[in-house]
């Protein structure tokens, strides 16, 4: 990898992301929010998708296919159409550019949110397990199980996500002097899947996929199946989207056909979230199964999490050994320090 190169990359397309940012925004004081909107937005949000190919750099690559070929693009989306966090009328454009470059949202509930050094001290802790999980997955993974190897290597990711995109909320909240949602909100802690991937997984794109996808199916479902039924067909659709857009980022690692296994990962818990809803809204008709429902939360824990974990062995963790990031990454680190040396 030439680090030189990646970098005058990176400056190309970061003026490039701020050009067609500062367009929409001053674009939407003039066009009325509607198809024409969304006509005269197009261009960015097709130019945005291609932006991740400039580089070759797996932090690059991963940084801007989610930030911005995908959180960007959905917020854009909503924008066009007078929605989101970027319609308010009175918000200026350095927030404008902030809350569409990165995955923030400012905070539903201040009072309640944990301490900034609270908050710094828990990221120095999981960056320092991130370290040492990581290291021992690169010296020791590829003679361990397989499964205690995945589950190594899945901890690695939320931790790496987690204090990633949890300093960059702090760095952004202080500048511009908001409070933000965390990104996930200890998803080990999960009591079932609709608490996993509605509340605790990574909370921002979720506050994306639900006005951008989930909303508009279950308004247009609604006027042609029962009303009951429409939920099923807009959280399916969710999950679907979801894994086109995981799809689309393990292309821009490897470059290669996708398997779509990542695909069929998201359409099973898809389907699997669909009927956990169905079994509890039958048990919840029956007395002696609303107390168990009520108590016996904290019990479903560990099987949840061995579900999410199981699963993604199966249909997750092959494409991202397929995009070799581990390795890839190393060598990047390695090449930075031999900058220093």
């Amino acid at each position: 990898m030439d680090l030189k190169e990646e970098m005058k990359n990176l400056i190309k397309v970061s003026v490039s992301v701020s050009i067609g940012l500062s367009y929409c925004y001053f674009l939407g004081k003039f066009i009325p929010k509607g198809f024409p909107r969304l006509l005269m937005i197009l261009p960015v949000v097709v130019s945005f998708i291609s932006f991740p190919i400039f580089f070759n750099s797996v932090h690059l690559i991963g940084a801007f296919s989610f930030f911005i070929s995908w959180l960007a693009n959905f917020k854009l989306i909503l924008f066009a159409f007078g929605n989101g966090p970027l319609s308010s009328p009175s918000i200026p454009l350095s927030r404008f550019l902030s809350f569409a470059c990165f995955p923030i949202a400012p905070a539903t509930n201040p009072q309640k949110k944990t301490s900034s050094s609270s908050l710094v001290f828990s990221y120095c802790v999981k960056a320092l397990l991130f370290a040492i999980f990581l290291k021992v997955y690169y010296d020791h993974g590829a003679h361990m199980n397989p499964m205690m190897a995945w589950s190594l290597f899945a901890s690695c990711i939320y931790l790496s996500l987690d204090v990633i995109l949890g300093t960059i909320s702090l760095i952004i909240g202080f500048l511009l002097g908001i409070e933000f949602d965390p990104q996930f909100d200890e998803p080990y802690l999960s009591t079932s899947l609709h608490n996993f991937w509605g509340r605790r997984w990574n909370i921002m794109v979720n506050r994306v996929v639900h006005p951008t996808i989930y909303t508009p199916v279950l308004t247009l479902s609604s006027r042609v199946i029962p009303r009951v039924w429409a939920p099923i067909l807009a959280i399916l659709a969710t999950f679907m989207v979801s894994g086109l857009m995981h799809e689309l980022i393990f292309w821009y690692f490897t470059r290669d056909w996708p398997t779509w296994d990542t695909m069929l990962f998201f359409c099973i818990h898809g389907l699997s979230l669909v009927t956990e809803i169905l079994i509890k809204k039958f048990l919840v008709n029956f007395k002696w199964t609303r107390t168990y429902l009520a108590r016996g939360q904290h019990v479903s824990t560990p099987f949840v999490v061995l579900y999410v974990l199981a699963t993604s062995y199966w249909w997750f963790y092959p494409d991202l050994l397929r995009c070799k990031i581990i390795e890839r990454a190393f060598q990047e680190y390695k090449a930075i320090g031999n900058i220093f040396m």
